[in-house]
């Protein structure tokens, strides 16, 4: 038989403390017969030394017909004067894998005897599929429904955390994990987050995968955890942990297992990294089922492990099961995870509880009209924000005072979660900043509804107070009807658009930078720098090139693609590479000298950093004509620059001459790009092909 590898650390006090002197025996039994035993001790770092074990041959765990344990399981028993002693059962060796057994000694007071505490890991998920799948474990699913019927029926029993919507992503450094399913009278056990990922992983695919397919897993597994994290999924619902164990609502955990060191390292790669679609806060709900066993919408396990053997990397693995919006993402913020509720708002009370409770209640109010809209978004709590409170209060048989306390805070959330269904698959989650003013992406018309309808009427209003030839907007009640289609027509044909009544792209940008400029008052502060008058660019000296150096850092802290400026005021390469890099990025003709429109834009995406959002990089436009084998010109060439960035990435697209000649290499490219994205495979860029890659190269560049 081949070999695997096993070592044993017995640590105390939450790893703080190594235990050393720890008599091991590793042994096997075969219908009650001991038919392998050997005995280790640990050193003074709580380590034993690494013991070869028998397994079956590696090629078992990587064919997924194989029905058989691809793993050899033994029992360890630890046993030290003044500990309770402690047998692992089931534990899983693989062949060519170092399998590590942490174990936690607990002391006993000499007393009694202690009585010997029994752990046994049950089979592979893969292998058993214990527990079912989590297919479709959201707000609206039905599995939920009965799991969650006693807590939905009646009154919310407060969570033991005060908890909300957390207002940013963080990696918790513990997390608390119910080891059954979410009804179910089970321990609750509290872990180190990366060594919850380490156990999930172990727990859920073979280590003996390929490094991007077990990469794809971790992210994935990681995503899943934090959304539970974010969302408050579990203790919004009044119960006092984070996530189950229960691969039919969360991902497997298994309390005392042993962990691969393969799988291991990766994770401490990567542990603070996770999956989000653009313009989304939410990490993305990454739904998974191994594929064989159980089917699902989202990732499949077995999936990953044939993509990553055709070559894909695992960011194209997690892009061919989620869509290509998905993107990941990494936080730097590891730290404890606190309560957001900071007490009693009321009227008068101010500040970013009172912005998300107005964010919240507003999104409520698109399935519940009876709550009447809180625009502006401002963060002041006044009589419009509560009248809506106690019209939520009165819709759910709560106090209807006005006031927010703790009952109607977590009752906002609960509904919250429900109505915007952060935790799906197919979430529609929670934009990373409503007042941006971006295109929503989806056509508004007679018949929409929801928050985009909301944020467009409050526009229209505020625009119709300066502009009498715009229709007034009455009413803000997130639905598109006639009032607020004369509105639009009437916008239309005072800004000189098309007069269909509809709301496209064009028409929103057009909405969102009239209202933005009658809804600003300019200060002398607000104000760019005024133009020099003439082009600056390589060899230019002076203030105007240093107040360039500082805009383009302000940028280059939201696009890393820019990069860092000595503030020197000397025009140099580096400056001149950072002026083509913007200009890329918001579709200037990129010659890498300042005229006045890249000036201009310079300060305005600069200033709008500073006051705390994000503007999206603009596409460069679709010319228009097709372009295809035997087209010439700058468009041309922008795309082949554009594919060649991308192939840097993607080592399945091949990179070609950017010669501006659409030529058969050319074609090659765009097909291999088209096979990557799932769209219609031609070789010829159209507006579809055209925006997809405008999109993947700024994503990759940013």
């Amino acid at each position: 038989m081949a070999k695997g590898t096993l070592q044993v650390i017995t640590t105390m006090a939450d790893q703080a403390i190594a235990v050393g002197n720890a008599i091991v025996r590793v042994y096997k039994d075969l219908n009650n017969e001991i038919v392998f035993e050997d005995y280790l001790i640990t050193d003074d770092e709580g380590k034993t030394e690494v013991l070869q074990l028998e397994a079956p041959a590696r090629s078992l765990s990587l064919n997924e017909n194989n029905r058989t344990r691809p793993y050899e399981i033994y029992s360890v028993e630890i046993m030290l004067a003044g500990y309770q002693t402690q047998i692992i059962q089931g534990v899983q060796i693989f062949a060519d894998e170092l399998s590590v057994l942490p174990v936690s000694m607990v002391p006993t007071d000499g007393t009694a005897p202690a009585s010997d505490e029994v752990d046994l890991i049950p089979d592979h998920h893969l292998l058993t599929n214990y527990g079912g799948d989590n297919i479709n474990q959201s707000p609206a699913n039905r599995r939920c429904v009965n799991d969650y019927r006693m807590v939905e029926e009646g009154e919310i029993n407060p969570p033991h955390r005060d908890v909300f919507v957390l207002k940013g992503v963080v990696i918790p450094r513990k997390i608390r994990v119910h080891l059954g399913r979410p009804t179910a009278s089970a321990e609750n056990v509290t872990v180190d987050f990366i060594y919850y990922i380490k156990n999930v992983c172990s727990s859920e695919v073979y280590p003996t995968w390929p490094r991007e397919a077990l990469l794809a897993n971790i992210h994935a597994q990681v995503s899943l955890a934090l959304n539970r994290v974010y969302t408050e999924w579990y203790p919004s619902k009044g119960y006092n942990y984070d996530i189950t164990n229960s691969t039919a609502f969360d991902q497997a955990f298994v309390k005392n297992r042993n962990i691969y060191e393969s799988m291991s390292v990766l994770v401490d790669e990567v542990f603070n990294q996770y999956l989000r679609k653009r313009n989304f806060a939410e990490p993305f709900y990454s739904e998974y089922c191994d594929g064989k066993i159980a089917q699902c919408p989202g990732m499949k396990q077995w999936g990953t492990l044939t993509l990553a053997n055709q070559g894909l990397s695992a960011i194209q693995i997690l892009q061919r099961y989620y869509t290509t919006d998905v993107r990941l993402v990494t936080t730097e913020r590891v730290e404890d995870v606190k309560g957001s509720y900071d007490g009693v708002l009321r009227v008068g009370s101010t500040g970013d509880n009172v912005t998300l409770i107005q964010e919240q209640l507003n999104a409520i109010a698109v399935n519940y009209p009876n709550i009447k809209p809180i625009y502006p978004v401002d963060g002041i709590f006044g009589a419009d924000t509560e009248a809506a409170v106690k019209v939520f209060q009165r819709q759910f048989n709560l106090t209807a005072d006005g006031i927010i306390g703790k009952t109607t805070w977590y009752k906002i959330n609960y509904i919250y979660l429900a109505v915007r269904k952060l935790a799906e698959l197919t979430s529609i989650g929670r934009i990373e900043n409503t007042k941006s003013g971006e295109w929503p992406g989806t056509v508004l018309r007679e018949g929409s509804k929801g928050v985009d309808v909301q944020q467009l009427q409050y526009y229209l209003s505020v625009i119709a107070t300066f502009q009498p030839q715009v229709s007034t907007i009455s009413t803000i009640d997130s639905r598109f009807g006639l009032q607020t289609e004369r509105a639009v027509m009437s916008f239309q044909r005072a800004y000189g658009l098309i007069v269909d009544g509809i709301v496209g792209q064009a028409t929103w940008n057009a909405i969102y930078a009239a209202y933005s400029r009658f809804n600003t008052t300019v200060t002398p502060d607000d104000l760019a720098p005024q133009y020099p008058g003439i082009a600056i660019k390589n060899g230019a000296s002076g203030t105007s090139v240093q107040q360039i150096q500082q805009a383009l850092n302000i940028v280059g802290q939201e696009y890393t693609g820019i990069p860092v400026l000595v503030e020197d005021g000397v025009f140099g390469a580096e400056t001149e590479r950072a002026v083509r890099r913007f200009q890329e990025l918001f579709n200037l003709d990129v010659d890498g000298i300042v005229g006045v429109n890249t000036w201009n834009k310079l300060f305005e995406v600069s200033k709008a950093i500073q006051q705390g959002s994000r503007p999206s990089p603009t596409f460069p436009t679709f010319p228009g004509t097709l372009l295809q084998s035997g087209s010439r010109g700058t468009d041309v060439r922008l795309i082949q620059e554009r594919l060649n960035f991308i192939a840097m990435y993607y080592k399945n697209i091949p990179t070609i001459v950017a010669d501006g000649i659409y030529g058969p290499l050319t074609t090659n490219s765009v097909r291999a790009f088209q096979i990557m994205l799932g769209l219609s495979v031609d070789g010829i860029v159209g507006l579809q092909t055209w925006d997809k890659i405008m999109q993947m190269y700024n994503e990759l560049a940013n």
